[in-house]
């Protein structure tokens, strides 16, 4: 669960915790490390190496909901994600879509992934990124960053989760094997 479990979807504030998460620092180096609600644990945020990342809100648990009330749980979900991306086109252009069925096959294989897909999927943050950048950061003269969202969850009855993440790299999707065949 996540700091925003219970909270209605605000397209609003869901604008302005993306900005607040581009305008922060990113750290240069140092361990992948999540962070949780002082009183009761849930997910807030998560640094590592080049990257930021936050919860932007959560849906209720699935937990015995079936068709069609499941459908458009779902639905509801990905219409938020879609006003959030209509939003954030607005102001940096056309978004990327950046697939994460790679990064979740290599973690289930036991491959190594970059520390932003690992956290990603650590958060059961398995929905496809839409991505944007470079992005100049304001009052940061010619700092740039890629800024992703998605939306989705980790198993059938798990509440949809949506992300932010911010990154000092560029985020592209991941090669389906390592190295040379």
């Amino acid at each position: 669960m996540t700091a925003r479990a219970g909270e209605d979807f605000d397209a609003v504030r869901a604008v302005a915790d993306v900005d607040a998460l581009l305008a922060g620092p990113v750290p240069e180096a140092g361990p992948t490390v999540a962070v949780g609600d002082p009183a009761t644990g849930e997910w807030t945020t998560t640094r590592g190496a080049g990257f930021r990342l936050v919860p932007l809100w959560e849906g209720e648990a699935l937990t015995g909901v079936y068709a069609p009330e499941w459908n458009q749980a779902v639905e509801a979900a990905e219409a938020h994600l879609a006003t959030l991306v209509g939003e954030l086109d607005g102001r940096w252009g056309a978004h990327r879509k950046v697939a994460m069925h790679v990064p979740l096959f290599r973690k289930q294989l036991g491959a190594a992934l970059p520390p932003l897909f690992d956290a990603l999927l650590a958060e059961d943050c398995y929905g496809d990124l839409t991505v944007w950048g470079p992005v100049a950061v304001e009052g940061a003269g010619a700092v740039q960053r890629w800024v992703a969202v998605s939306a989705g969850h980790s198993e059938a009855d798990a509440p949809v989760v949506m992300a932010a993440a911010v990154s000092d790299q560029p985020i592209v999707e991941l090669p389906e094997k390592d190295g040379p065949e």
